[in-house]
C-alpha cells in the first residue's frame, strides 16, 4: 500500500489532515461519528483552530480517504461559516482534547 492508496473509514485516527475540495487544508480530524460493528460511516468532526469548535462534517461530503489523509467533497467556504463565538470554557475543553486526544 502506497500513500495515495485509499483506505477504509475504519482506520481514519484524531489528528489526520482535512483538506478540502481544492486540496486546501481546512483542520484535522477530531473525532470519527459513525458504527464501526455494523461499517456505517455517519461523518467527522473537524478541528479547524485550536480554541475554535470543531465542525461536523456528514459522510456524504467526505470524498477521498488516505493514510492520514481526508479529502472533503466541499471547498473551504462552507467549513468556515460565519457564526456565534463559542465561550472561553468551551473552546479551551475542544483545545484540550484535541492537544491530549481526549
Amino acid at each position: 500500500m502506497t500513500a495515495g492508496d485509499p483506505v477504509s473509514w475504519l482506520v481514519i485516527e484524531s489528528g489526520w489532515k482535512v483538506v478540502d475540495s481544492q486540496g486546501e487544508e481546512v483542520g484535522s480530524v477530531d473525532e470519527v461519528v459513525g458504527d464501526s460493528s455494523n461499517d456505517i460511516f455517519n461523518g467527522l468532526s473537524i478541528s479547524t483552530s485550536l480554541l475554535g469548535r470543531p465542525r461536523y462534517v456528514p459522510s456524504e461530503q467526505v470524498g477521498t480517504i488516505t493514510q492520514g489523509r481526508v479529502q472533503l467533497k466541499l471547498t473551504k467556504a462552507p467549513i468556515h461559516p460565519h457564526e456565534e463565538r463559542p465561550n472561553l470554557l468551551t473552546r479551551v475543553v475542544h483545545a484540550w482534547r484535541r492537544t491530549f486526544h481526549r
